[in-house]
């Protein structure tokens, strides 16, 4: 089933990736409700109304694609983007839920090892290491967040799973344009288990 979708990006690296994922969405790129070519120019105005335009692109979404791009935290609005997506706001009669939220890394010059390192450990398990620096705090602390009796994947070397062990995963973007929908839903699944999860929801 399609869900009303934000993409949250840095523009001057990730907007071909952008336009690529609403690309590989096909049909359901109809239920996209972020910034698209004919979006207004809103550079030039003040804070305030680019944060009111965020919020009516937000407010009625369910799943937040975050681009993962190696300068992403330069970017003045994606960590805002990020909290009012957590967040549960009301306008009128209507409250806005928590939206699921995954992160589609960058490939860059071929790979993905600008972020992620991987590893195989004693017990045979294969694992990532995450270059946390390169994160905002609000989806560092939003990674292994799982707080259920059996949140690990491995209970021998005390591993999540990648995409179920952290409420925002850190999905490559050859695997999530594969099949995009596969991982939006699972996003907005687990927004509808937020007990599952340990959230933190401030930058």
């Amino acid at each position: 089933m399609a869900r009303e979708t934000f993409i949250a990006y840095k523009y001057s690296e990730a907007q071909d990736l952008r336009d690529e994922i609403i690309r590989q969405l096909g049909d359901d790129a109809s239920y996209y409700q972020g910034e698209t070519a004919d979006s207004p120019d809103l550079t030039d105005t003040s804070v305030e109304n680019i944060k009111e335009n965020l919020k009516d692109m937000i407010f009625g979404t369910s799943v937040t694609i975050v681009i993962v791009s190696p300068n992403l935290k330069s970017s003045k609005w994606v960590d805002w983007e990020i909290e009012y997506s957590l967040k549960e706001y009301k306008r009128g009669t209507t409250t806005s839920r928590t939206n699921g939220i995954v992160g589609v890394v960058m490939k860059v010059n071929g790979n993905y090892d600008w972020l992620i390192s991987s590893f195989q450990n004693p017990d045979g398990c294969s694992t990532r290491s995450i270059d946390n620096s390169i994160l905002y705090d609000i989806i560092r602390n939003n990674r292994f967040n799982l707080n259920t009796d059996n949140k690990y994947s491995c209970p021998t070397c005390k591993t999540f799973d990648q995409l179920n062990g952290s409420y925002i995963s850190l999905i490559e973007e050859d695997r999530f344009l594969g099949n995009p929908s596969h991982f939006i839903e699972n996003a907005y699944n687990k927004s509808k288990s937020i007990e599952n999860y340990k959230l933190s929801k401030q930058r």
